[in-house]
């Protein structure tokens, strides 16, 4: 399917929340339970953080960019600091991605020329790996439970971090929900989010709300979705002494996410949300713009197709040089 598809601001106007909370109506005060926190809720630098976003909104003026209405991340945030370049797929499948195709030496030998290539086009954003592996697999069959997705065996997820040790990269783990709901999914991965070097990826794509089999037609989620699985990564990191962890939620339609400005943001989770979308360069620009500029939510991603972006004219891929014209610079970077 093709296309799955002001910049000076002061920094007083950071807040330093400790529960997740709407972007809108925050309150500017300093609760008693913030002046106590844990070294766990300690905060980043609130002055760095915002001119780094600042940055990385890359002169935008329409005043969605940055993102100003939200917590100061914890000590040990990724984002903004680090761009994350990432390798996407499941290893049982040579169509998924990457991590399929190719053996896991090959694979580090082509992620390390992306990164390469980022640091390259972007020297003041230091780059880091990531190997993000597809956990839950939607299905276009039921699967004994009924719920249209399978679960990786915990084995095939510990050869995903096996690989991602090698070049001691981040992992997301990655579901594509069918018919089941992140309620049953989410639990069932959290030996491994309980890691500090694991996080979490959602695909709207494959969230069946309306009974559809997986793969027929796009599916959707709401405010609601992203925000039980932001509290459930906050409530892990509050009680394992965890650095933040990063959400990535892929999108490429207007109803793939509903609701957008009920999304919370709490200082113990990053929001990416992720531009998965393949087709020519003009098409993929759009679709940034259309779903992912002007409904803002924290963060930006953007993927890249090593085969499907080279099906239309003019047969190219988008360079890191010409993602780093948009608005804002995506600080995410997935390859399939």
């Amino acid at each position: 399917m093709n296309i799955k598809i002001k910049t000076i601001f002061f920094v007083s106007i950071a807040f330093s929340l400790v529960s997740c909370t709407q972007k809108k109506g925050s309150e500017n005060s300093i609760s008693e339970e913030e002046k106590e926190k844990t070294p766990t809720e300690t905060r980043i630098d609130s002055a760095s953080y915002f001119k780094k976003l600042t940055e990385i909104a890359n002169g935008d003026t329409t005043g969605r960019w940055p993102v100003m209405n939200q917590p100061i991340p914890n000590e040990g945030a990724i984002l903004p600091f680090k761009r994350i370049v990432a390798y996407y797929g499941n290893l049982y499948s040579v169509k998924m991605g990457v991590l399929g195709e190719y053996p896991p030496k090959e694979v580090w030998d082509r992620l390390n020329k992306e990164l390469a290539a980022w640091s390259k086009a972007d020297s003041l954003t230091p780059t880091i790996p990531a190997i993000h592996y597809i956990a839950v697999v939607a299905q276009g069959n039921p699967m004994p439970d009924g719920k249209f997705c399978k679960r990786m065996p915990f084995q095939q997820i510990d050869s995903a971090l096996a690989i991602a040790k090698m070049g001691n990269a981040i992992v997301f783990l990655d579901i594509q929900l069918g018919k089941s709901t992140y309620q049953h999914e989410v639990p069932l991965l959290e030996k491994y989010l309980k890691m500090p070097q694991v996080h979490l990826g959602i695909d709207p794509e494959f969230s069946m709300k309306d009974g559809s089999v997986p793969g027929k037609k796009i599916g959707t989620i709401n405010a609601d979705d992203i925000n039980y699985c932001t509290d459930y990564l906050a409530k892990l990191v509050k009680n394992n002494n965890l650095p933040p962890k990063i959400l990535i939620v892929h999108r490429f339609t207007q109803g793939m996410v509903r609701n957008y400005e009920n999304v919370k943001l709490c200082p113990e989770v990053q929001i990416v949300m992720n531009m998965d979308g393949w087709g020519e360069p003009i098409l993929k620009r759009s679709t940034y713009k259309l779903y992912i500029h002007k409904e803002p939510v924290q963060f930006t991603g953007f993927k890249l197709f090593y085969k499907n972006d080279l099906k239309k004219a003019p047969h190219t891929m988008l360079t890191p040089e010409d993602l780093m014209k948009l608005k804002p610079q995506p600080i995410y970077i997935q390859y399939q």
